[in-house]
């Protein structure tokens, strides 16, 4: 049987047109997966005859048991640099190579932006309405003189308080370690943890997920914010209590939220989200771009053959 190499969760059948695989087609059987396998069982069958898997960012998970569960899997290829979702301790301890790409850039800035314009202009609402014959149903208001509150000042935070700084609003941040003098040096106040939940008009959240950071949105945090503020989450999912932004949200403590990531992902069809009128849902797109796309799988085939030369690169 010829060796096979497998891509994962290609949702929009777009790696093959991505990179050049003439190269790698020359060792390699490649089979795309384009729909999400989130059974342990199903995933473990479908890879049963796989060297090499690319998988995309953390769509899927991979913990010790599917790797032990994989006997002729020789090289695991991340998009990016990181992915929490993968055991690589696992992995490397049965002896597979385990590689990461660079790509995202200014991606997901570009996003949180767009998602707080689409928020405080009533865009979603509006496009619906005159799809269905309506005009003009809300009032908008604007970003400049408003506050931007960042809950960490990582790169990708750096980059959106750069970008709502052009837009003339005030951004503050906070996080356990955030020096005024590291904040004011993008333009950022720091202020304190109570003050970022209160005074923000729009906060937007920019933290890892760690067992530090899992839920410090709470129910707390959201009774403090303003009943006209929007909270953004293009980070994880986790980091927000789903409960709490559900309670908030219908009980119109809050004015809105825009959503990019979810404690389960794919977000199932029967998730009460899905009905709530006064939240803007994408599915996990933040770093899904045509640019982006291109530096993954182009950097994914340089490393599935410099393994396959002896020579790996961009090891994890």
């Amino acid at each position: 049987m010829p060796a096979i190499l497998t891509i994962l969760d290609d949702y929009q059948s777009i790696a093959l047109d991505s990179a050049d695989w003439s190269e790698v087609r020359e060792h390699f059987e490649i089979d795309v997966v384009t729909e999400h396998i989130d059974d342990v069982d199903a995933l473990v069958e479908r890879l049963s005859g796989s060297q090499v898997v690319v998988a995309m960012r953390e769509r899927t998970a991979f913990p010790s048991e599917v790797f032990e569960r994989l006997p002729e899997l020789r090289h695991f290829v991340t998009t990016g640099m990181a992915n929490a979702s993968v055991d690589i301790a696992a992995a490397k301890a049965r002896g597979v190579v385990v590689t990461g790409t660079e790509g995202s850039g200014r991606e997901v800035a570009e996003l949180v932006i767009g998602m707080m314009i689409a928020l405080a202009r009533n865009i979603v609402a509006e496009d619906a309405a005159l799809h269905a014959d309506g005009w003009q149903h809300t009032i908008g208001t604007r970003l400049e003189g408003r506050t931007l509150g960042l809950l960490g000042l990582g790169k990708q935070a750096r980059w959106v308080a750069e970008l709502a700084l052009a837009f003339r609003m005030r951004v503050v941040g906070w996080s356990p370690s955030l020096t005024p003098e590291r904040a004011a040096a993008h333009g950022v106040a720091a202020v304190s943890r109570e003050e970022l939940f209160e005074g923000s008009d729009f906060l937007s959240v920019h933290v890892p997920l760690t067992e530090a950071t899992r839920g410090i949105i709470g129910a707390e945090e959201l009774a403090t914010m303003k009943e006209t503020a929007f909270l953004i989450n293009t980070s994880r999912g986790p980091i927000v209590d789903s409960e709490a932004l559900m309670m908030a949200l219908m009980v119109d403590t809050l004015a809105g939220a825009a959503l990019d990531v979810y404690d389960v992902e794919p977000l199932p069809l029967k998730d009460p989200l899905r009905k709530l009128s006064n939240v803007l849902l994408l599915p996990h797109i933040g770093y899904v771009t045509r640019e982006v796309y291109d530096v993954f799988y182009g950097q994914a085939v340089e490393n599935v053959l410099a393994v396959l030369s002896g020579t790996p690169v961009r090891e994890l």
